[in-house]
């Protein structure tokens, strides 16, 4: 038993080497492999440097090419990482190899998103929505989980037992979705027995890239206090509280889980009952950090997201958030020339806030005057 006094030494950070290949990123590739050092760093691994194939098409079998694997496998042992982050999704045999020819880990992108949002998952329902998400995952790669048995195939009595318990258990595994389906299908009755009591009102739902200031935005707006913190994926759960206005009129507005590039497709499909509050939305909110360089990017993933989850398009207001950190006025200009019909805000100083409020209730009145007609 330690004794109280003493200092218990925290768990040691998994060292990381990212990879990435310009022939998926292109000209974004130093700013993708930015953001995939905030999720390794989100995630718990530390960072210990980068390698980039810059040319080359992707190989089937590696993804890289094999002078490149062999530079990673230098850097791997130069730097004794415990595991390498691959910028893209890589297929079940890509994993396998790359485990074998560099002797650690392996994880691309979908992996680690999925590993963070397993970190962040607090309310049942985003538990069961991110179990459902990384079990989907990894059905189609058990088979790389019982590689082990080769050593013993073709001997008597040896094959037969290894594909046995792959295929015990693939059936577990799709047993066990079957069941989170159902057990989410009965939140999503939940969830529209709320929403159909609120259809009463203007509802409007932040939507935006994480880490654009959601939350903070959320609760400067509707004097809450849900959790806030400046890293990616801080919020997981739909928020709904109302908002006030002087004449005592009110809005709904929720705050929604936020986007990123390459969202593995799983997870948009596990999370759909949460975004269904964006889907239902009167209005949405596109929040977007202004002083990101590479906002415009994020808009774009954002959109793609958006049509895939909404089945007809709803009336959506960009708000650039975060002015308080756009030091140089002539930003500030440009973007209200850039986007006229956006509004310049800051939910940390409250900059703005007045004339978004403004245009909430302006948008509930002119939505109740044509349920009234």
């Amino acid at each position: 038993m330690k004794r109280s006094h003493e200092i218990v030494n925290p768990p040691r950070r998994e060292g990381a080497l990212l990879v990435g290949h310009a022939g998926r990123d292109g000209a974004g590739l130093a700013r993708s492999l930015d953001e995939l050092s905030l999720l390794a760093d989100t995630a718990g691994a530390k960072v210990l440097g980068s390698v980039v194939q810059r040319r080359g098409t992707i190989q089937s079998r590696t993804f890289i090419g094999k002078g490149k694997v062999a530079e990673v496998k230098e850097r791997v042992d130069e730097l004794n990482a415990d595991m390498t982050i691959f910028n893209d999704d890589l297929s079940p045999p890509q994993v396998r190899n790359l485990e074998k020819e560099l002797g650690v880990k392996v994880v691309d992108r979908s992996e680690l998103i999925l590993d963070i949002f397993a970190k962040r998952a607090r309310t049942r329902e985003s538990r069961l929505q991110v179990e459902l998400a990384q079990l989907e995952y990894t059905l189609p790669r058990l088979t790389g989980m019982w590689k082990h048995l080769e050593r013993q195939a073709g001997g008597i009595g040896t094959r037969g037992p290894g594909e046995t318990q792959l295929e015990v258990d693939r059936r577990r595994v799709r047993e066990r979705i079957a069941m989170l389906k159902r057990e989410l299908k009965a939140v999503e009755r939940e969830r529209e027995t709320q929403r159909r009591r609120r259809r009463r009102e203007f509802r409007t739902a932040l939507v935006g890239y994480t880490n654009a200031g959601k939350s903070t935005l959320f609760n400067a707006l509707t004097r809450s206090n849900v959790f806030v913190e400046n890293r990616l994926f801080a919020t997981l759960d739909a928020t709904t509280r109302q908002m006030v206005s002087p004449a005592r009129q009110v809005a709904l507005v929720t705050d929604t889980v936020g986007f990123i590039r390459k969202l593995p497709h799983h997870l948009v499909a596990s999370f759909h009952s949460t975004l269904v509050e964006a889907i239902e939305a009167d209005l949405l909110l596109h929040v977007i950090d202004a002083a990101d360089p590479d906002f415009r990017r994020q808009m774009v993933a954002v959109e793609g997201v958006l049509e895939e989850i909404l089945e007809t398009p709803r009336p959506t207001t960009l708000v650039f958030n975060k002015a308080d950190l756009l030091t140089d006025d002539t930003v500030t200009s440009g973007l209200r020339a850039e986007f006229p019909n956006a509004l310049v805000v800051s939910g940390a100083t409250g900059e703005g806030l007045d004339a978004l409020r403004s245009l909430v209730w302006q948008q509930a009145s002119e939505h109740a005057l044509v349920r009234a007609s």
